[in-house]
């Protein structure tokens, strides 16, 4: 029998060698278990608050992983289009959700975020939220309160969630959280968001420079320090990636800065859509050159614009559902209807606050915080956008994004440890 050279027995030795080293790899990626990561939105939490002394556990987070300078929202800077471009990636004018409150002017049906039948419906929801893209890919999420994540679809929300309840206690929610995570393994989700809405609540209410809203700052700390304790409790700390983010931010607003639109545009017919620092309006075909000269004209603490002339970095120009005319008032100043104008006269106070202006204005920053084994340790970067944290998650999870959305990986990568 004829002998194969000894180089020819050597290549053969190496390749079956490299192939079972292969496999092995491959096995080894396949049986390792999925990363941990728990998403924590604190509604209206503004990009300084954390420098006011008072939020401890923002500060471990701080020191422990990373903190950027603040995080950019999409426009309009309100609550459900920016939960929805963080699950997402993608901007308002792509995924749908284009205010808390718009009309379908072809169907005549109305979305609203007090309106648990729309806030359920899956035709207003055109991206895909993070937990759809996990799941799919073999991750179980759970949900305890995320704008998008009440869809009546079974495929379209997480295994587990919590319907939003605004008056739960927050201490329920965290403990909620650490429950799931006290499942047995093969029934534990590894991605879990949490939503708490205080310094939104009371930033509205009493403004933002308000000790109301200390107060509210240290509350949400402190039910951070619950979530860190719990989870060095149920040994789960060391394995648990958390990201804290905000939606948004704030700014001061009083009765004596207000645009009564409504009023000015008494002699045409039109629809308004919106208020305070945003305000869509659909005038009648035949009028709709006469209403924009004259808003045109005279505005005075607002910007007007056709649809289509919407300035590109506010990608709020692509959805039917928006309006021929969008006006978006300076910081600080609010757009209203007579009904609104009647409102803010009856308020005990003339100081508030509000949200929604233009996103690039400091004031609309939020957080984000980000501390765990994906994450580098006392790493500080400056503005981060939120339609990044998408591709960021899918990431974290080794799992394949979307390939519509407008989030980048490189705008983030580099918060990642090994990156």
């Amino acid at each position: 029998m004829n002998k194969l050279p000894l180089n020819s027995e050597r290549l053969r030795f190496s390749g079956i060698i490299s192939l079972l080293f292969w496999l092995l790899c491959s096995l080894s990626i396949l049986a390792k278990e999925p990363p941990y990561l728990i998403l924590v939105s604190f509604d209206g939490f503004r990009w300084d608050y954390p420098t006011r002394g008072i939020s401890p556990n923002l500060d471990y987070i701080k020191q422990n992983g990373v903190s950027a300078i603040s995080l950019e929202p999409v426009f309009p800077s309100k609550t459900f289009p920016n939960h929805i471009s963080i699950i997402t990636g993608m901007y308002p004018e792509n995924h749908g959700i284009i205010m808390n409150y718009f009309d379908d002017p072809y169907h005549h049906q109305s979305y609203g975020l007090n309106d648990s039948l729309s806030i359920r419906d899956p035709r207003w929801y055109l991206g895909e939220a993070f937990w759809e893209t996990a799941e799919r890919q073999g991750i179980t999420c759970a949900s305890y309160f995320w704008p998008g994540s009440e869809l009546k679809l079974p495929y379209r929300k997480p295994t587990y969630r919590e319907l939003y309840e605004h008056k739960r206690p927050y201490e329920t929610r965290v403990k909620g959280v650490l429950k799931w995570l006290q499942l047995p393994p093969e029934k534990r989700p590894h991605f879990i968001t949490l939503y708490m809405h205080e310094t939104d609540s009371k930033g509205h209410r009493y403004g933002p420079n308000s000790p109301e809203v200390n107060d509210a700052i240290r509350l949400l700390d402190s039910m951070l320090g619950k979530l860190i304790a719990g989870l060095k409790k149920i040994h789960m700390m060391e394995k648990t990636n958390i990201v804290v983010v905000s939606d948004h931010g704030m700014t001061e607003v009083d009765t004596f800065r207000v645009v009564n639109i409504e009023a000015m545009l008494k002699k045409y017919r039109v629809t308004i859509t919106g208020s305070g620092p945003v305000m869509m309006i659909q005038p009648a075909d035949e009028q709709l050159h006469q209403v924009y000269e004259e808003l045109k004209e005279k505005a005075a603490h607002y910007r007007v614009y056709r649809r289509e002339e919407v300035p590109s970095y506010f990608h709020y120009s692509h959805h039917p559902f928006i309006s021929s005319l969008v006006l978006v008032a300076d910081l600080g100043w609010e757009l209203q209807t007579d009904a609104g104008v009647k409102r803010l006269r009856k308020k005990k106070s003339a100081v508030g606050g509000d949200h929604g202006y233009d996103n690039h204005q400091l004031d609309m920053h939020g957080i984000f915080y980000a501390m765990g084994p994906a994450f580098k340790k006392g790493y500080r970067t400056g503005t981060i956008r939120n339609i990044d944290i998408y591709p960021m998650l899918c990431k974290i999870f080794h799992i394949m994004p979307r390939q519509n959305i407008d989030g980048k990986l490189e705008r983030i990568a580099f918060v990642l440890r090994g990156e």
